[in-house]
């Protein structure tokens, strides 16, 4: 696999992993403000997953599923994470945690992978952009 399709593989992957993580908190979230900006983030993740799968349609490449024991260490996590303390101060933090780790996760793959198309740093850097900014709007709740 080359550089392209391994970037947006794992920009897949992360990217689905973030939605999930957004739908394992919604549902714990009773202030609407902090929904409706989830619900932003979950809908923003989408457009980016949009364009990572019309990328990957051009190296031949499909999208690929979650595996179901990654999904379930999420919500794991979040149900662990959220048993004594669902305020929004914990949610964002949670949030904010994975969100770091996306950002990390995006920057060593644009660092590790200069001679990637420009098409597809596009995409890695409009993630990378997207995460740092919800990063800046999850800690209005911490």
């Amino acid at each position: 696999m080359d550089n392209n399709r391994y970037i947006l593989n794992e920009l897949n992957k992360g990217i689905k992993m973030g939605m999930d993580s957004i739908s394992n908190v919604s549902e714990k979230v009773q202030d609407d403000r902090f929904k409706e900006g989830l619900k932003y983030q979950y809908d923003e993740y989408n457009k980016i997953l949009n364009e990572v799968n019309n990328e990957l349609t051009k190296f031949d490449d499909f999208p690929k599923e979650l595996n179901p024991m990654q999904k379930a260490m999420g919500w794991m996590g979040v149900e662990m994470n959220t048993l004594t303390d669902k305020s929004n101060s914990k949610i964002a933090e949670l949030m904010i945690q994975g969100t770091n780790m996306g950002i990390i996760e995006g920057v060593k793959l644009l660092n590790q992978n200069p001679d990637a198309d420009n098409e597809v740093k596009n995409v890695l850097n409009e993630f990378i952009k997207f995460q740092e900014n919800t990063v800046e709007q999850l800690k209005k709740y911490l």
